[in-house]
C-alpha cells in the first residue's frame, strides 16, 4: 500500500514557484518510482484527476494525468494513469474550450477556466523514454492545469 502525501495548499510558497526539472541521474531511481506511486495513491484517495509534485511539497516536474468518473467529476472519461516527467507542451489547438475545473490545493473552489481543446505533449516516463502524444478534451484540460502548477500557476489565476 502506497503512502498518502499531505497537499500543499494556495497561498504555500511550494505552489508558487517553477518546479525543476528532473535529472538525468533520477530516472527509474527508487524515489522517483516511490513518489510517483505516493502521488497517484494520494490523487485517488482525495478523487482528483491529477496531480503535480509541487502539490505533494516536491518541486520536481513530475504529474500524473488520470483521468475518470468521481464524486469530484462525475462525467470525467475512463483513462489509464500517465505518469509524465518533465512534461512540454509542444502545441496547443487553436480551438478551445471552456470548462469547470478544482483543485486539490484548492478545496471547495471550483471555476470555469478557457483552455485549448488539444495538446500536443513530450514527457519522459519514470524510465527516462521519451514520449510524443496528444490529449483532447478533458485529459488536455488536465494536462495544462497540471503543467500549469510546474510553473507555479494555480488555476484560480486562469478563471475568466
Amino acid at each position: 500500500m502506497s503512502v498518502i502525501l499531505p497537499v500543499a495548499q494556495r497561498g504555500e510558497e511550494v505552489l508558487k514557484i517553477k518546479a525543476a526539472t528532473v535529472a538525468n541521474g533520477e530516472f527509474n531511481s527508487e524515489w522517483l518510482l516511490q513518489l510517483a506511486s505516493a502521488m497517484h495513491a494520494t490523487m485517488l484517495e482525495r478523487n482528483g484527476v491529477g496531480i503535480a509534485a509541487p502539490q505533494v511539497y516536491i518541486s520536481k516536474r513530475l504529474i500524473i494525468v488520470a483521468s475518470r468518473p468521481n464524486p469530484r467529476y462525475p462525467d470525467a472519461p475512463e483513462m489509464d494513469a500517465v505518469v509524465m516527467v518533465n512534461p512540454e507542451i509542444l502545441a496547443f489547438s487553436q480551438e478551445s474550450c471552456l470548462g469547470e475545473e478544482g483543485c486539490l490545493s484548492v478545496p471547495d473552489e471550483r471555476g470555469q477556466v478557457e483552455r485549448a481543446q488539444a495538446v500536443k505533449v513530450r514527457y519522459y516516463t519514470l524510465q527516462g523514454e521519451v514520449i510524443e502524444t496528444t490529449f483532447e478534451g478533458f485529459p488536455a484540460r488536465i494536462v495544462q492545469h497540471e503543467v500549469d502548477h510546474l510553473d507555479g500557476i494555480l488555476f484560480v489565476e486562469r478563471l475568466s
